[in-house]
């Protein structure tokens, strides 16, 4: 299930993050690195100290400063976030220039691409970005035809 180099977990249903967070305790299982960035779900130390104890096989980073959903934030805050969301982007780019991990999970940046907060070049110049032997699993709730482009397996969750 987390065996290609591109996965994609989207859809309505619950279970996209959970998913992804499967994928890295399995890659960390191997011997693997694994980082995880998570853009839009606010600040929530408390559902990462789990994994946070997998350090340093499985690191974990949220660029959000406030503890709210994006989508719950005025537009004000929101234009703040979005510089946040922009340095967990420029992130996730040096992490895969770098070759920093075996597995990159970045969860929720399927809204990043369907809000047009990353445009379809930052996409490509990440795919571009990344080496052969770099997994990464994208997570979020509607798929882009740009991102489909790139993943070897798409997982649609619905509501059951």
């Amino acid at each position: 299930m987390c065996e290609e180099k591109v996965t994609v977990y989207c859809g309505e249903g619950k279970g996209k993050t959970t998913a992804a967070f499967g994928c890295a305790v399995q890659s960390a299982s191997q011997g693997d690195s694994v980082i995880i960035i998570q853009f839009l779900k606010g600040k929530r130390e408390e559902e990462l100290d789990f994994l946070r104890r997998l350090e340093p096989e499985v690191k974990v980073f949220s660029f959000a400063r406030s503890e709210k959903n994006f989508t719950d934030l005025t537009r004000e805050e929101q234009q703040e976030e979005e510089m946040n969301i922009r340095n967990g982007f420029n992130f996730a780019r040096k992490v895969l220039v770098t070759g920093e991990c075996s597995l990159l999970i970045l969860d929720g940046f399927l809204g990043l691409l369907h809000n047009h907060m990353i445009s379809e070049e930052d996409l490509d110049s990440l795919m571009n970005a990344r080496s052969e032997d770099t997994g990464i699993v994208f997570t979020g709730g509607v798929m882009s035809d740009l991102l489909r482009r790139y993943a070897e397996k798409v997982y649609e969750i619905h509501e059951g």
